[in-house]
């Protein structure tokens, strides 16, 4: 029997760090999924999805354990398979100064919802004609049946009055 297994990786970035983690895998018959991984300062950090025969993953854990002496962090967790929420998908995107709390106010407000976040990709930039730090999030979220974009979009906007933040939120293509 095949399973699944989500892997999150952390290391100091070097070359080679990717390469290493898939002959792991590759090593226990593993097929790798799908992945996000990214430098952030000078760390690497990644999720990977890999499928495997069952009889393997003890042998993957074993191998990924012993990485760490190699100073890369992973910890690997059984996948229950796939947990789809139901509902509408759109894009959530925001700009606006930087200053902490952002995430954790917007975060708030979805979750009052009960609005899932898929993907959330983050990034603080200079402002080219300001100068200033300025904050971006672009997230793929699922609106449950039952609650309506409209609520979301205004729960939203009023954050956004408060923290002067530009966002759109519109249907996922």
């Amino acid at each position: 029997m095949t399973i699944e297994m989500v892997l999150s990786v952390i290391a100091r970035d070097r070359p080679g760090l990717v390469n290493r983690l898939a002959a792991e895998i590759v090593a226990q018959r593993g097929n790798w999924i799908d992945s996000s991984m990214a430098r952030l300062g000078g760390d690497f950090a990644g999720i990977v999805r890999v499928a495997l025969p069952e009889e393997n993953a003890g042998a993957l854990e074993a191998g990924l354990t012993r990485l760490a002496e190699e100073g890369v962090t992973v910890l690997a967790r059984r996948s229950e398979g796939p947990a789809v929420p139901a509902g509408q998908r759109a894009v959530l995107e925001l700009t606006c100064s930087d200053h902490p709390g952002i995430v954790r106010d917007i975060s708030d407000r979805l979750a009052a919802r009960r609005v899932s976040i898929d993907e959330l990709e983050t990034q603080v930039f200079t402002g080219s004609m300001s100068g200033e730090a300025l904050f971006s999030a672009k997230a793929r979220i699922v609106i449950p049946d039952g609650v309506s974009a409209t609520a979301v979009r205004e729960d939203l906007e009023r954050i956004g009055l408060d923290m002067m933040a530009e966002i759109v939120l519109r249907e996922a293509e």
